[in-house]
């Protein structure tokens, strides 16, 4: 528990610096998309805007913070495993509490359909069930912790990179009035 796992760690640290720039740079291109859409979405839409944008925002904050702590090099196994731990605890509680609100969602939102429900909902709680995996598997030592660790990084990456996409779409159709 209290083993060093830099050497584990060692071969893992150019994937930590491109998904963590990657993660950084969605975050600052959403921003971006938000101050560039904030005037074409109605008073009523805010809150659902909200609901969308806010838990993208974190799972990517979430992607870039997971690297950070990868990057550390004087992480124990416990040390580690409580941080991504803790970590994954808190954002999936958050998750777990947006996807309530999605799933109950789409009666006077048209805009929210199956898709929507599932990756903005379903997808980011996996990925953070997968990131307590990972936690536990670095308690034990296990030489897989790093890969599932990646997986819910790559996890997480992907399926925001998707709600971005989709948030981006319904900030330009609101704007030309298609949406």
């Amino acid at each position: 528990m209290f083993t060093p796992v830099g050497p584990m760690l060692d071969h893992w640290r150019e994937f930590y610096l491109l998904i963590g720039t990657a993660a950084a740079t969605l975050v600052a291109l959403l921003f971006v998309a938000a101050s560039i859409g904030v005037g074409r979405v109605s008073a009523d839409r805010t809150s659902a805007s909200r609901t969308y944008m806010s838990p993208v925002v974190l799972h990517f904050t979430a992607v870039l913070l997971g690297s950070l702590i990868g990057l550390l090099p004087s992480h124990t196994r416990g040390s580690l495993g409580i941080l991504i731990g803790a970590g994954a605890l808190g954002a999936g509680c958050y998750a777990i509490v947006r996807f309530i609100t999605v799933a109950h969602a789409g009666g006077e939102d048209s805009a929210v359909d199956f898709a929507d429900r599932l990756a903005y909902g379903v997808a980011p709680v996996i990925g953070y069930a997968i990131g307590l995996v990972a936690a536990g598997l670095f308690f034990a030592g296990s030489h897989w912790a790093p890969h599932v660790f990646a997986g819910a990084l790559i996890w997480l990456l992907t399926v925001n990179i998707r709600n971005a996409w989709d948030l981006t779409l319904f900030l330009a159709g609101r704007h030309t009035g298609s949406h």
